[in-house]
């Protein structure tokens, strides 16, 4: 029944079908992503300020170098790079967290673009389906029958459904994963910043 569907669809339901293969593989790898490096960051980070405030830097470093997710990479830059001015160490964790959020980011570009081609082909096979049904009622004239006109209407109908039904969960699941990440990015922000504050603290205590 499927691939009778898809045969019935046309030549635009190959590009479809290619869009639909590539989207779910985008948002399977971005999830796993985003599963792989769960992790409770309000505890991670008072874990890190604890160790700081200690000055228990070594042990600090151990612990996000336990961490896979973003936000241990921006801490160990921060943590190693203590000594330099809050300025400087600022400006670096930044650099950093942006580099992060694009990695999370990566190839969600390419399925916001398969989202938005996907309805579309499926109106161009809308197009060519009509196109087709409306030649055979040319040619057969007064002698037209449902079935002579059934291909192209079949094309023009599955067409549209086949580019819907992979552009509308797809354009969900994409705002999902955009939702997680700037949730992470917030997060990278606000713990960040408060890292900074707690490196200069413990900076002028040790030159007191």
């Amino acid at each position: 029944m499927f691939i009778s569907l898809i045969m019935k669809g046309g030549p635009v339901m190959i590009p479809i079908i290619l869009g639909s293969i590539i989207a779910l593989a985008i948002i399977l790898e971005r999830a796993w992503t985003l599963w792989r490096i769960r992790l409770n960051i309000p505890q991670f980070a008072h874990e890190i300020f604890l160790y700081l405030e200690r000055g228990q830097f070594q042990k600090a470093l151990e612990r996000c170098a336990k961490v896979r997710h973003p936000i241990a990479d921006v801490f160990k830059l921060g943590i190693l790079n203590r000594d330099l001015r809050k300025e400087e160490v600022e400006s670096m964790m930044e650099r950093e967290g942006d580099e992060q959020v694009q990695y999370l980011e990566r190839y969600l570009g390419a399925l916001i673009i398969i989202i938005g081609v996907e309805p579309m082909l499926g109106f161009l096979g809308t197009i060519i389906g009509l196109i087709r049904a409306f030649m055979a009622w040319e040619h057969l004239g007064p002698n037209i029958t449902v079935s002579a006109l059934a291909a192209g209407i079949y094309e023009a109908m599955i067409t549209t459904a086949a580019g819907l039904s992979v552009a509308i969960p797809s354009y969900i699941i994409y705002h999902l994963i955009v939702g997680k990440i700037k949730s992470h990015a917030q997060e990278i922000s606000y713990y960040g910043n408060e890292l900074i504050d707690i490196l200069a603290r413990v900076k002028e205590g040790g030159s007191q």
